[in-house]
């Protein structure tokens, strides 16, 4: 099956046999016993429930991986992630990551004896140069937030080898735009509140890997801690999956149209945005991904204009998340990377004027009008 179908149909619920199109919502915490010895398949619902096992499998077709594993957010797979290392080793990653995923890394992370270095993990000669015998990951996030870098998926791990896992954050383009498990990455990381769950209205985390013994290590933590995703909200995910491929072509539409209009604004210094044919990324991007997204940054002149501009939207939202079908707009300084060290945040170019802008489905015009009326 091909991606859109697979979207709208992939998940099936072998245990309902109403004709129930939609998987039901299983709200049950525990599950009888047929007999002795004998189970449905599920026990409790920590370790699996039958709302959230179609997700599951959904969530690894569309990824071409072997299994996937649901949490209740993405920082809480980010965290079942690291349970896979041990005190002692070392972990490289991208500079200019979510703030959430550095203040666990740098918290945390740290404190259960794992240690992480920052880096442009587009550098190979860089990459090379900060492996140790201990290092036994390298995190992406391509592209980054909210620098939007791009980094060569298939030239990390030819650099790094089989012995060191690459896990990439395919968040900011979803399985319809890119597929890092295809490029070599061994597992791939998702914030499902973003654009699988489309709208707003769900928390929810995702691992794939294409490793079982990986998916087996995973499962036994989830399981032990109980950060697994909870059938009502597994059942928003699954809605929301229906509607990724519409949802990601507008919003990549109005992207670009958001993209091209500040480029051109005289209170615009710098737009970041991989579709853009001055991006340094573009053409690695073309290389690995079907398409650019649909989240951007721009830098205006002043710290004062990009506070005016986020109390004058209307039709844009000031608000912390992405990936929904409302268009949001955030200031990165003060919000996603406030905990990330002034001097690291200006060194990466996360300054008081940088603004991001995830875009959602409304008609672009309005949009780029509301950007006008707020740039004035």
């Amino acid at each position: 099956m091909r991606i859109e179908t697979i979207l709208v149909r992939g998940a099936h619920d072998p245990h309902n046999d109403t004709g129930a199109v939609a998987v039901p919502i299983y709200q049950s915490a525990t599950f009888s016993h047929p007999g002795v010895g004998k189970s449905t398949g599920f026990d409790y619902a920590r370790s699996q429930n039958p709302t959230r096992e179609p997700l599951e499998r959904q969530v690894a077709l569309l990824e071409n991986g072997t299994e996937a594993m649901a949490f209740a957010s993405g920082m809480a797979a980010l965290d079942a992630l690291m349970g896979l290392f041990a005190p002692g080793d070392h972990l490289l990653a991208t500079a200019d990551l979510y703030g959430g995923s550095v203040r666990l890394f740098d918290v945390l992370t740290r404190r259960v004896g794992l240690k992480v270095d920052y880096l442009d993990t587009n550098d190979a000669r860089l990459l090379k140069e900060k492996i140790r015998p201990e290092t036994r990951g390298v995190f992406l996030e391509t592209p980054s937030n909210p620098m939007t870098n791009v980094t060569d998926i298939r030239m990390v791990k030819k650099t790094v080898g089989e012995d060191i896992l690459v896990v990439a954050d395919n968040t900011f383009l979803t399985p319809y735009l890119q597929r890092p498990l295809d490029l070599g990455a061994d597992l791939v990381l998702h914030s499902g509140t973003k654009y699988l769950g489309g709208h707003n209205d769900t928390l929810a985390g995702f691992i794939v890997t294409r490793s079982a013994e990986m998916a087996e290590k995973l499962r036994f933590i989830t399981k032990t801690v109980g950060t697994g995703l909870a059938p009502f909200d597994s059942f928003l995910i699954l809605r929301g999956l229906k509607t990724l491929h519409l949802r990601m072509e507008r919003a990549e539409e109005n992207a670009r149209a958001a993209a091209l209009f500040l480029q051109g604004h005289p209170h615009v210094e710098r737009v970041f945005y991989p579709g853009l044919p001055e991006h340094p990324g573009r053409l690695v991007s073309q290389t690995q991904a079907s398409g650019f997204g649909a989240m951007l940054s721009f830098e205006v002149d002043s710290a004062r204009r990009a506070e005016k501009l986020l109390e004058t939207v209307t039709l844009i939202l000031y608000a912390e998340s992405l990936g929904g079908v409302e268009t949001l707009v955030t200031y990165p300084f003060l919000q996603t990377h406030a905990d990330v060290p002034e001097a690291t945040r200006l060194s990466l170019g996360i300054t008081d004027r940088l603004l991001r802008l995830s875009m959602g489905v409304e008609n672009s015009q309005d949009l780029l009008d509301d950007l006008e009326r707020a740039l004035k």
